[in-house]
C-alpha cells in the first residue's frame, strides 16, 4: 500500500471552517486532515469536528489553532501527544483534535483506524483536492460498504462495533460480512471497555439518524445485551389490544416516533413527518409552544450530551419493567400492573452503569417512573385543575419530557389503527398539560403561597410536623382549583380543614 495522492471520483467540498483551521496550522507540522472530516468532504456533508494527524506531538499544534482562532485549548492525552482546540464558529463551536501518528508514519496511522471510510487523509498544505486512500475508503463509500481496516480493528477495540452501527445508519452503509462477524464475536468484550467510552459511543449511536434501526441492529449482533441486558426478555413479551406489537418492537416504534416528534417540535422544525395524520395533529396543537419546547429540548448535560439523547434513552427504557410484571387474567388479557415502577428502577441502574451524572439519572428515572401519567389523565372523565397540579408537582421539568414520550408511546401502541377523534382528545390532554406549565405556571403549577407553615402554626396553635406540610399542600390544591384566592380565604379554608379532620 502506497501513500499516493489521488484525485477522487467526486470533488471534495470543504467547509470554510476547515480553510480557517488549515490556514493557521504551521507548515513545519506536516499535518494531515484525517478521518471523518475527509469522509464528510467527500460525501458533501456538513462538518461538525475536525481531526488532524501529525508526525510529532499534536498538542502544540492544537494550542496554536486555539490561540489563532480565539478558542480554548485542552490536553487530551499528553503521553500520546493529543490536544484539542474548541473554536467559536458561526452560532456554535467546532472541535479540532490534533494527534500524533498512531504508528511510525501516516500509513500505519491509517491502518490502525477503525473503518476504511475513516482511513483517508488529505495534506493540510496545498489545494486539498486529492486524497491519500491506501485502504480504498472512497471506493467503499461509492459501494455503500462499511469495512474494517484490518482483522484486528474490532478485536483491538470492541467499542468500534457501536461506531459501526452508527456509521451504517447515518451514511446508509452495509456492514461488510467479515466486519459484521467480528462485531458479533467481540460484542461481549464491551464489558472490558471503560463504562465512559461505552456510554459515549452508545449515546452517539442512539442519537443517530435512525435510532430505532440502530438499536435493532445493535440487538441483532449482541451489542445491546452487553450494555442493557435488562432488555433481553422484551421480544418474548407479548401484549394484547390496543397494542399491536410485542414489548421490544413497541419499544423500537416508540423510540422512532419520539425521534420524529422531536424533529417536529424542536429548534430545527423539520416538518416532513407532520404530513402523517398523527403527527400533523400534534404539530398544530403544539405550534404555539414552539419556542418553549425548543428551549426545553436545547438543554445540554455534562460533556455536551444533548437532552434529545437522554429522552431517547428514556423511551428505550420506558417499558423495561414489563418482563417482570406481566400477568394474564381469566379472560386472557395481558396486564403489566406497576411496570412503570420497575422501569424506574431499571432506568436508575442503567444510568449508573453508563456513568451518567446524578441529575441525568434522576431525570431518566422520573420519566420512566411517571410515563403512564398522561395516559391515565387522558382516560379520566375530566382533567381537573388538581390533577394538573399534582402531575407537575410530581414531575417538575421532566413532565415536559413525559408528555412528549406519551405522544410517541401512544402512536407506537396503536400504529395504523389510530382513531382520529380519540387521538385528537388525547392530544388535547397533553396540550392542556403543557399549556399549564409553559403559559399558566403561577396559577396552575406553582401558585404564590398565601400562608406559610409559621402562619398556620400561629393562627391555629399547632406544633410543627408533617401535619403542617399536609395542610399547606392541600391548601395549594384548593388554590389552583379556584376555591381560595386571598389570605383570608386561606385562613378560612384551613379552619374548615381542621374542623373536618376533628369530626372525622
Amino acid at each position: 500500500m502506497a501513500l499516493e495522492l489521488q484525485r477522487p471520483n467526486r470533488p471534495l467540498i470543504w467547509s470554510p471552517v476547515v480553510d480557517a483551521v488549515c490556514a493557521v496550522v504551521p507548515r513545519e507540522a506536516g499535518a494531515y486532515l484525517v478521518g471523518g472530516v475527509v469522509r464528510d468532504a467527500y460525501l458533501h456533508r456538513p462538518i461538525h469536528d475536525i481531526d488532524l494527524a501529525t508526525p510529532g506531538s499534536g498538542a502544540p499544534v492544537a494550542r496554536q489553532i486555539a490561540n489563532a482562532l480565539g478558542g480554548d485549548y485542552y490536553s487530551l492525552d499528553a503521553e500520546r501527544g493529543v490536544g484539542r482546540a474548541i473554536i467559536p464558529w458561526e452560532d456554535g463551536k467546532i472541535i479540532v483534535d490534533v494527534a500524533q501518528f498512531r504508528g511510525a508514519d501516516l500509513l500505519e496511522d491509517l491502518r490502525l483506524r477503525d473503518f476504511t471510510v475513516n482511513a483517508m487523509a488529505v495534506p493540510v498544505e496545498g489545494e486539498r483536492a486529492q486524497i491519500i486512500d491506501p485502504l480504498g475508503g472512497a471506493t467503499d463509500l461509492e459501494r455503500k460498504l462499511l469495512r474494517r481496516c484490518g482483522p484486528e480493528s474490532i478485536a483491538s477495540d470492541p467499542v468500534r462495533g457501536l461506531r459501526a452501527i452508527r456509521a451504517s445508519v447515518d451514511f446508509g452503509l452495509r456492514i461488510e460480512p467479515d466486519t459484521l462477524t467480528d462485531i458479533r464475536a467481540h460484542a461481549s468484550r464491551l464489558a472490558d471497555v471503560s463504562p465512559e467510552r461505552v456510554r459515549d459511543e452508545f449515546l452517539n449511536m442512539l442519537g443517530s439518524a435512525k435510532p430505532g434501526a440502530a438499536l435493532a441492529a445493535a440487538a441483532y449482533v449482541g451489542l445491546l445485551s452487553s450494555i442493557i441486558p435488562e432488555l433481553d426478555p422484551l421480544p418474548e413479551i407479548t401484549q394484547t389490544a390496543p397494542h399491536l406489537y410485542d414489548v421490544w418492537h413497541h419499544t423500537l416504534q416508540t423510540v422512532d416516533r419520539l425521534d420524529s416528534l422531536l424533529r417536529i417540535v424542536g429548534a430545527q422544525r423539520d416538518m416532513r413527518d407532520a404530513s402523517n395524520v398523527g403527527f400533523g395533529t400534534v404539530a398544530i396543537a403544539l405550534s404555539h409552544l414552539r419556542l418553549q419546547l425548543s428551549e426545553h429540548l436545547s438543554k445540554v448535560w455534562p460533556n455536551d450530551r444533548p437532552h434529545r439523547t437522554l429522552l431517547l434513552l428514556a423511551a428505550l427504557l420506558h417499558d423495561s419493567g414489563k418482563a417482570e410484571t406481566r400477568t394474564v387474567d381469566e379472560r386472557g388479557h395481558v396486564h403489566f400492573y406497576g411496570h412503570e415502577r420497575v422501569s424506574r428502577t431499571i432506568a436508575t441502574a442503567v444510568g449508573e452503569r453508563l456513568r451518567l451524572s446524578r441529575d441525568e439519572i434522576a431525570r431518566l428515572a422520573k420519566i420512566a417512573g411517571h410515563h403512564m401519567r398522561p395516559h391515565w389523565l387522558a382516560s379520566a372523565e375530566q382533567l381537573t385543575a388538581r390533577a394538573i397540579y399534582r402531575f407537575w408537582r410530581d414531575t417538575g421539568p421532566a413532565g415536559v419530557d413525559i408528555c412528549l414520550l406519551a405522544i410517541a408511546d401512544y402512536l407506537a401502541t396503536v400504529g395504523p389503527t389510530l382513531e382520529q377523534d380519540v387521538w385528537a382528545a388525547y392530544v388535547e390532554t397533553v396540550q392542556t398539560l403543557l399549556n399549564s406549565y409553559f403559559l399558566d405556571y403561577e396559577r396552575a403549577v406553582a401558585p404564590p403561597p398565601l400562608l406559610n407553615g409559621r402562619d398556620v402554626m400561629r393562627a391555629f396553635h399547632l406544633k410543627g410536623g408533617p401535619e403542617i406540610g399536609a395542610i399547606l399542600e392541600a391548601l395549594r390544591e384548593a388554590q389552583v382549583s379556584g376555591e381560595v384566592h386571598t389570605r383570608d380565604d386561606a385562613l378560612d379554608w384551613v379552619r374548615r380543614y381542621l374542623d373536618n379532620a376533628v369530626r372525622n
